[in-house]
């Protein structure tokens, strides 16, 4: 009997090759941001260093704006829309819903480059209100409350957004910037309630002996005082009040931070570097405490706040999550860890030398932009493939 020259199958399905940029809400938010962190704050740079003009958002509120509503709200929509259909085990955006709101912040990114400033108000409003509609009906239908303050976090950003640019266009009688704080202190509340719910957890799965805790009075306080602060912030209460409420919020937040034994990480990247960044929390409230007084700046607190903790906790978030999400093994390799150490230095840079040198800032901000640069530039080459193709085990998301 003769075998067949040829046998004939099925095609198999090669896992890894459709295009599945917008099937989980991290997915384009995590690329986006990443893209637009990598060019943004040279450009920025090169603004304050006075070898480029400014837009229609003017020098440091064009900086502020974006890195508040630009960068940061997107990395914490595509985190919530991800987190949030675990939370209420209830579909969030995605395919042509995620696609569309992707290009609405695309959008509020060129428009505050031009001189339409209503349409670039308009679309910079509408992104947090419709991701707030987005993350509410899921967490309305599985009755998910520990989480509808989420929803109410990202109108009050759509709001501290729209006096920015109500401010800009003269249609309102109100200082843009006390807007920024308010929406940074909206920003610290989020990343400091989601690392208390995050960093002790994933400290204790990745290195099993470290015993983080925590303690729920110590919790209270350290998020109540975060909520004081922004309360007075909107309220406009200056002087000792402030003083005192950043004061204790940083004295609760080092408190609570220490509880989850940060020193027991250093061999684990992917727990460190979020330990890392949250540490600049305290720092960031104790320096808005010192610029109260007078006696840092308060640019060199924000950023802080911005750069070390914020952006700290992003790239440790951004590929652990992309990691988790696309069936990877939990493991920062050298690429992750190459990021996180230039994300980190850029913080040093930027908050470190214009406290010890102020005579260099300048080249301060040039070195800080080109090091975050580099870290989230390396982030969007090396997650491109893993954002843009299917999970590695074939399931959705």
């Amino acid at each position: 009997m003769m075998m067949p020259l040829l046998r004939l199958e099925e095609p198999r399905p090669v896992v890894g090759q459709r295009f599945a940029l917008f099937e989980l809400g991290f997915r384009p938010f995590y690329l986006l941001a990443s893209v637009f962190a990598a060019l943004s704050i040279p450009l920025w740079a090169l603004q304050f260093s006075g070898k480029l003009g400014h837009p229609y958002l003017a020098g440091p509120l064009w900086h502020a704006h974006e890195m508040v509503f630009g960068f940061t709200l997107a990395v914490i929509v595509g985190f919530l829309f991800t987190a949030g259909r675990n939370w209420s085990n209830q579909p969030t955006p995605t395919g042509w819903t995620l696609a569309a709101l992707a290009a609405l912040w695309v959008a509020g990114r060129i428009l505050v480059l031009t001189p339409y400033g209503v349409a670039a108000a308009a679309v910079n409003v509408a992104f947090p209100l419709l991701a707030a509609v987005a993350l509410a009906i899921p967490f309305l239908k599985a009755g998910s409350r520990r989480n509808y303050f989420f929803v109410g976090l990202l109108v009050v950003l759509s709001a501290a957004s729209g006096v920015v640019h109500l401010s800009q266009l003269g249609a309102v009688d109100l200082p843009a910037f006390p807007a920024i704080a308010v929406a940074l202190d909206v920003v610290l509340f989020i990343v400091a309630v989601m690392g208390g719910r995050v960093i002790p957890m994933f400290t204790n799965n990745g290195v099993p002996a470290a015993g983080a805790i925590r303690r729920p009075a110590v919790e209270k306080a350290a998020l109540g005082l975060v909520l004081a602060t922004l309360a007075a912030d909107a309220a406009g209460i200056e002087g000792s009040v402030l003083v005192v409420l950043t004061s204790a919020a940083a004295i609760a937040h080092a408190w609570r931070w220490l509880l989850w034994q940060p020193w027991k990480t250093r061999s684990v990247p992917l727990v460190w570097v979020l330990q890392l960044a949250y540490a600049w929390i305290p720092v960031h409230l104790a320096l808005r405490a010192l610029a109260e007084l007078g006696l840092v700046t308060s640019s060199t607190a924000a950023h802080a706040l911005t750069v070390g903790a914020v952006g700290g906790l992003v790239i440790g978030m951004i590929t652990r999550t992309a990691r988790g999400h696309t069936a990877r093994p939990l493991r920062a390799d050298r690429f992750d860890t190459a990021c996180y150490v230039l994300v980190l230095l850029a913080a040093l840079v930027r908050v470190g030398v214009p406290l010890t040198a102020p005579a260099q800032t300048v080249l301060a901000v040039l070195c800080s932009a080109a090091l975050w640069s580099a870290g989230f530039g390396l982030y969007a080459i090396r997650y491109w493939s893993v954002l843009s193709r299917p999970r590695l085990d074939g399931r959705p998301g």
